[in-house]
């Protein structure tokens, strides 16, 4: 689905590169603050609080009421790309328009750091990484080891921010302790893959997987398993649907409708991180949610 006005981009890259280019004597020097893209705004965000302010972010993907699929990368996008000098990104085919605009814009000393090489995922594999508990500490680690070598002389302070930030993660580790103590093996269902890591770590079960995949590869659910969905709504054999807000049709709107209709609650997600929320409070708000739907369910 997503579309690259390559023309347009290669144009942009050309001009911004011949006045972005270092001179002389420069070519190792480390700006301050230090330029930084982030594909998806829940990495920009993370590097924001690791960095601080010796960085400048910017983060390409940040609208939570706009489908992600449907992304278009533009010249400006092209522009912050020539002059970063870390570039994060999620990978396994989830933003694969990077890789074009990287290949598109050469710059020997920028550095890329790939959330789906750190996990050893690949392009066939649920791409929604930011909710694995795993993701995270993964990714924050490789952006210090970056900054401590970019920007020596603030190594002890990139040093004291990760800390915090694993420190700040705690919180988050002991609510899907808590919530899979409570809830393991409870099955609820989904109208994508979008939550399904953290759905594995919290221990519920995931049904409707055939279902999911087909509504995230944008192609068609067959009868059976659309009917099999639907089943499992009117007959409630599910405790809860995750609904992703940000990427719906007429047939998951229709899920959702029938959710509502037999009294399964429905927990909303997005793919992006609404504005005002950094990355910890935007997971565990989720979990809130997903925790007072559950106990609902069980009572």
């Amino acid at each position: 689905m997503q579309r690259i006005h390559l023309k347009q981009i290669f144009a942009a890259l050309f001009a911004t590169l011949l006045i972005c280019a270092p001179g002389p004597g420069r070519a190792n020097d480390a700006p301050s603050p230090l330029p930084v893209v982030a594909a998806e705004n829940f990495y920009g965000d993370v590097v924001q609080q690791l960095g601080g302010t010796h960085v400048t972010v910017t983060s390409i993907l940040r609208n939570p009421d706009q489908d992600p699929h449907l992304f278009e990368a533009s010249p400006k996008t092209a522009r912050a790309l020539s002059q970063a000098r870390l570039v994060v990104y999620n990978g396994a085919a989830y933003d694969p328009w990077m890789k074009k605009l990287l290949a598109a814009s050469k710059a020997p000393r920028r550095v890329s750091i790939v959330a789906a090489a750190l996990l050893g995922k690949k392009p066939g594999d649920n791409p929604h990484l930011w909710y694995s508990p795993e993701t995270m500490p993964a990714v924050a680690k490789a952006i210090t080891a970056y900054l401590r070598q970019a920007d020596p002389a603030h190594a002890s302070d990139y040093d004291q921010r990760l800390g915090a930030f694993l420190d700040s993660l705690k919180p988050l580790d002991a609510k899907i302790a808590a919530m899979r103590a409570r809830y393991r093996g409870t099955p609820i269902t989904a109208t994508e893959p979008v939550f399904g890591y953290m759905a594995g770590a919290l221990g519920l079960t995931m049904r409707n997987m055939r279902f999911q995949m087909a509504a995230m590869n944008g192609t068609e659910a067959s009868a059976a398993d659309i009917a099999a969905f639907e089943q499992d709504l009117r007959q409630r054999r599910v405790k809860a649907l995750i609904y992703n807000s940000q990427a719906s049709d007429d047939l998951t709107r229709r899920m959702l409708s029938l959710a509502e209709q037999s009294g399964v609650p429905a927990v909303h997600v997005t793919e992006t991180q609404p504005a005002g929320l950094s990355y910890q409070q935007w997971m565990l708000q989720q979990l809130n949610e997903l925790d007072a739907a559950l106990h609902g369910a069980a009572r």
